[in-house]
């Protein structure tokens, strides 16, 4: 199929209805060859945007517009054989790849770690309760506002009504208190 080098050339000039109808007529050629060459199904579409992309973005670089069909076919083989090279470097498993053996066990597995994850940050969470009950109320909801709730120090001035320089000092105390506090039930527990 040969198009107009007279589309193409408007195109070229920036004419963006040009450019879509480039796209529309050569859009079912280019699936078509993506197609074939990568044999997914289910990237057709992103490998032929990419090729549509590339097309966008280096139009301007074709001298001769009677010369467009060639050039494209050259960007789309370039695009597949991209997308394949970089599937040989991934070599991903898509879910739809895997028996339903291979679904069930990575369920299982995905939901052991999540377990094991959710595991953590409750232990987590409680260590820190627990680090914080060894301190004052007022040191343990400066610390919580500030470590735990990621509160700026701007925004600690605002709550507190209290400068910078005296927050830094009441935040350095609160957790040197809180060290204290792990040391001593340190060497109770030891």
């Amino acid at each position: 199929m040969i198009l107009d080098p007279q589309l193409v050339a408007r195109a070229q000039a920036g004419d963006e209805a040009a450019f879509n109808q480039l796209v529309g007529l050569s859009r079912k050629r280019v699936l078509s060859i993506v197609s074939r060459l990568i044999g997914k199904p289910e990237d057709v579409e992103d490998v032929a945007q990419d090729v549509f992309l590339r097309l966008f973005y280096s139009l301007n670089q074709l001298s001769n517009a009677e010369l467009f069909d060639r050039w494209l076919y050259r960007l789309t083989v370039n695009a597949a054989y991209d997308y394949m090279r970089k599937a040989r470097r991934r070599k991903e498993s898509r879910m739809a790849d895997l028996s339903e053996a291979q679904m069930m066990m990575a369920d299982a597995l995905a939901g052991e770690r999540q377990g094991k994850t959710d595991e953590r940050q409750s232990s987590l969470r409680d260590f820190v309760h627990w680090l914080l009950s060894g301190v004052n109320e007022e040191d343990r909801i400066l610390l919580l506002l500030k470590e735990v709730e990621g509160l700026s120090i701007r925004e600690l001035e605002e709550i507190y009504g209290a400068n910078e320089s005296a927050l830094k000092v009441r935040l350095f105390r609160a957790r040197q208190r809180v060290l204290k506090a792990f040391e001593k039930s340190k060497e109770k527990n030891d």
